[in-house]
């Protein structure tokens, strides 16, 4: 009888083990790890930027110095740091963005006088972006479309007012390193949203390109 019971006991332990052990599995199979898409490289073409630009406001707010080791992404948080590799000889260097851009078609980064030396980069170049970190803490991500770019802000404004029309969203922003006034239509809380709203801006009003809305104008 006493037999009986422990081997009913062990019995019942055994199942209740097993049924937490496949929950665990269970658990474990179904959780998820996404990567945050700055984690991928990015290959694409970069370019650099020195004179006139040298010393004037960057996009967070910084003094442009073109021998520091800083560049210029569209969609990359202010403070994230790079890895960049010049595909053509292998030479690397890393930056830290501080700025947005390049706005012209095709290429993925403009970087500093010295960061383009350091990886013997007299022009253009095709380039492998690889995010070594990001900072601590950001504002949640947020993107919008640029287009248009303007010396007067009056041009600018009337365009503002007409995208804001048919987007529901459109506002200025003045760039103080290319020294133009452009707008930035919508608001999405993805790359995907905004890629799909640059298309279609793309078609009325271009060049389009998604950019991040940052909290420093």
């Amino acid at each position: 009888m006493l037999t009986k019971s422990m081997n009913k006991g062990r019995s019942l332990f055994c199942r209740t083990v097993a049924a937490l052990v496949l929950m665990s599995l269970t658990s474990i199979s179904c959780t998820r790890k996404s990567s945050p898409p700055e984690s991928e490289a990015q290959t694409g073409v970069a370019s650099w930027y020195g004179h006139p630009f040298d010393g004037r406001l960057t996009a967070n707010g910084e003094i442009y110095d073109m021998e520091k080791m800083t560049a210029a992404h569209r969609t990359l948080p202010f403070g994230t740091v790079l890895r960049v590799e010049r595909l053509d000889n292998g030479k690397t260097t890393e930056v830290r963005i501080n700025d947005r851009g390049p706005f012209v078609k095709d290429r993925i980064i403009d970087l500093s006088h010295a960061a383009a030396q350091a990886i013997s980069m007299p022009g253009i170049a095709n380039v492998r972006l690889q995010v070594i970190r990001t900072p601590a803490t950001r504002a949640a991500d947020s993107f919008a479309v640029q287009v248009g770019a303007f010396s007067k802000r009056s041009e600018a404004d009337q365009l503002r007012a007409r995208l804001e029309q048919k987007y529901g969203s459109a506002t200025l922003i003045y760039r103080d390193r290319d020294q133009t006034w452009c707008v930035l239509v919508g608001l999405q809380p993805d790359i995907v949203g905004a890629n799909a709203l640059a298309a279609q801006l793309d078609k009325e009003s271009p060049p389009a390109f998604v950019v991040r809305v940052d909290s420093t104008p």
